[in-house]
């Protein structure tokens, strides 16, 4: 096992060599004789591996077994998580980039580089069919073993290095099926899902990256990916809040700092020149089913609030009464958001909901009543909502 902790410490060495070097500038030199390196260490390893086989050190079960570690850690440095995320929107988009390992230089060289050009005599040069081949064992491996998550995160990343990202996409699920809060891995699903519907953050994939910060407020990618997604719908002083959010994460004075802060100045300075949005917010009346008000007690909790017809899932705005004060009016603004970046006047649409709660827990509860509204206008007046159904 020593050749491979030997293996994983220059992989380890050659990573860490590309993230002290300039993302956004010229290096494309530089990041060419990274990826020799890599080859070069997968070509020697390999060559021990036949070596011994052929020696007799090693029984043929134990070189298939190091052969398939071998190509594992090949693909965990091809496929490093990150390298999708510069592929959106002009600048915005460089941050998430900016924020991850930027192994994708590597990984692109391997995919549709010529890495035989590096010795073309050379038995064991890495080349795309042996990527895709690789790729194509651990997929195998995953439908043989299909508890793994980490596996399915691996298969997911090496997906998306290769471009194919529906099947990233179905890998990264399986992957969130069994490690649901790992916010790495959501904000990696939210970039390749993203990218499999047109390097668009909105509806799903903005989701996900803002469960990641539920989680991890400070996770640098999926800062990265809010902004961006802040960005994307011409929100820019939320684009900036986000961003900023990353200045601290990063190294004072470093390649990345300065790429976010001029991103953060960007946004800035294009929420500046943005003509202020016309006063947002939603008024009409809550009642209760005739129904179902022997279910409700006068002290129960009402919380009234609107979310996106399509985006994050979160309210955008709340408010609470008593069950005793309905049918109520209520009247939903961006003064009563629950984040700096979800409020009721970012999205056209709205659905306004209305939940009976007798614990008093904003949560959803069996027991508890609710009713919504049809999606409306973030301006919309009259708007019913009848609370008619129990949750179960």
């Amino acid at each position: 096992m020593m050749l491979f902790w030997v293996l994983g410490a220059a992989l380890a060495a050659a990573a860490l060599a590309l993230v002290m070097r300039p993302l956004l500038s010229g290096g494309a030199r530089r990041r060419l004789t990274a990826s020799q390196v890599n080859i070069s260490i997968h070509r020697d390893q390999l060559r021990e591996l036949d070596a011994d086989l052929a020696a007799g050190k090693l029984a043929r079960e134990d070189y298939e077994r190091s052969r398939k570690e071998l190509e594992a850690r090949l693909l965990e440095a091809v496929a490093a998580p990150g390298e999708r995320a510069a592929q959106r929107a002009g600048r915005g988009l460089a941050l998430a980039i900016g924020a991850a390992i930027p192994l994708v230089a590597v990984a692109l060289y391997f995919v549709i580089g010529t890495p035989g050009a590096i010795d073309r005599e050379a038995e064991h040069a890495v080349s795309a069919q042996q990527i895709e081949a690789m790729v194509a064992r651990l997929a195998a491996r995953m439908r043989e073993n299909p508890d793994e998550a980490d596996g399915w995160k691996l298969l997911g990343r090496s997906y998306a290095v290769l471009g194919r990202y529906g099947e990233a996409v179905d890998a990264y699920a399986k992957a969130a099926q069994r490690a649901p809060r790992d916010p790495q891995l959501l904000a990696d699903f939210a970039d390749v899902l993203a990218m499999s519907r047109g390097a668009r953050l909105a509806g799903e994939p903005e989701k996900l990256v803002l469960r990641a910060l539920e989680i991890e407020p400070n996770h640098l990618k999926a800062l990265a990916l809010a902004g961006t997604a802040a960005f994307e719908r011409r929100d820019y002083a939320i684009a900036a809040r986000f961003w900023q959010r990353m200045l601290p994460l990063v190294p004072g004075g470093s390649d990345e700092a300065r790429t976010i802060q001029a991103n953060v100045d960007e946004a800035l300075a294009l929420s500046a020149r943005k003509p202020a949005a016309k006063s947002a917010g939603v008024r009409g009346t809550v009642r209760l089913s005739e129904s179902l008000k022997q279910k409700a007690s006068p002290d129960d909790t009402v919380f009234i609030f609107a979310r996106a017809a399509e985006g994050p899932p979160m309210p955008l705005a709340v408010l609470r009464r008593q069950v005793r004060d309905l049918p109520a009016s209520f009247a939903l603004d961006d003064s009563m958001a629950m984040t700096p970046g979800t409020k009721l006047s970012n999205f056209s649409r709205v659905v306004v909901g209305a939940r009976i709660s007798r614990s008093g827990n904003a949560t959803p509860r069996p027991g508890d009543l609710q009713g919504s509204s049809a999606p409306v206008a973030n301006d919309a007046r009259g708007v019913s909502v009848l609370i008619d159904t129990v949750v179960r």
